[in-house]
């Protein structure tokens, strides 16, 4: 896959991963990625602006990075290595913006999330917007892929956790007791969590709101609550 930008160039050139090639605008000047570029002896080739808009769709930056796909594992095999006292885990419902899904590994990285599961299908996938929007965080968190997401929910309930839906009609998201293996489920961006999923949650939780909107963004949401979990659990 390509991925693009230069907080996303140097997360990935000051990891061990392979990066194939380089694709470089003639005018780019950052000194720190060139030198870890030469230091890294990776095949660079110098490009006009035009060829590097037409390999991605955001703000390149003036650096594209050929490398290879974003790993992903297996739930089964994650759950059995998690070895913290409360884990916590978010599920993605058929989020479908690459900019949500980039927006929430960020935060999901920075509170300390163990993993973040999504579909195969009907949902955004790992792509370069993700990687970008992400700023390199995608690394450091662990995405799994599932077939079904009702499925998903019933192995993690075998594994003692609790899940928490988001839904407007649920009880306040501060009064749950999220001292326990924890997930949060975060729905669609404009129909929300699916009636199976909401069926299979043991709560729904909503943010109260004062104002005027009834919803808020998925990412904004996710890292709310977040927030909340990490600020009851005394981390």
């Amino acid at each position: 896959m390509k991925i693009y930008g230069k907080n996303v160039a140097l997360e990935k050139l000051n990891s061990k991963n392979k990066i194939h090639k380089i694709y470089l605008s003639k005018n780019f000047n950052d000194e720190e990625i060139k030198t870890l570029i030469e230091k890294r002896n990776i095949i660079t080739k110098i490009v006009d602006k035009r060829q590097l808009d037409s390999m991605c769709n955001g703000l390149h930056q003036g650096i594209v990075l050929e490398v290879d796909d974003i790993k992903t594992y297996d739930l089964e095999n994650v759950l059995n290595s998690i070895k913290k006292e409360y884990p916590l885990i978010v599920i993605l419902d058929h989020i479908e913006d690459p900019h949500n899904f980039g927006a929430i590994i960020r935060s999901c990285e920075a509170f300390g999330v163990d993993a973040i599961i999504i579909p195969n299908d009907r949902s955004v996938d790992i792509n370069s917007t993700v990687v970008k929007v992400s700023v390199g965080t995608i690394e450091k968190i662990k995405i799994i892929k599932v077939v079904n997401i009702v499925n998903a929910i019933k192995k993690l309930k075998d594994y003692g956790y609790w899940i928490v839906g988001t839904d407007m009609e649920g009880i306040n998201y501060t009064t749950i007791d999220y001292k326990t293996k924890v997930v949060i489920v975060i729905g669609n961006e404009g129909r929300g969590i699916s009636r199976l999923v909401g069926e299979n949650c043991d709560y729904l939780a909503k943010i109260p709101m004062k104002g005027t909107v009834n919803s808020l963004n998925a990412s904004v949401a996710c890292g709310i609550f977040l927030s909340e979990i990490s600020r009851s659990r005394g981390e």
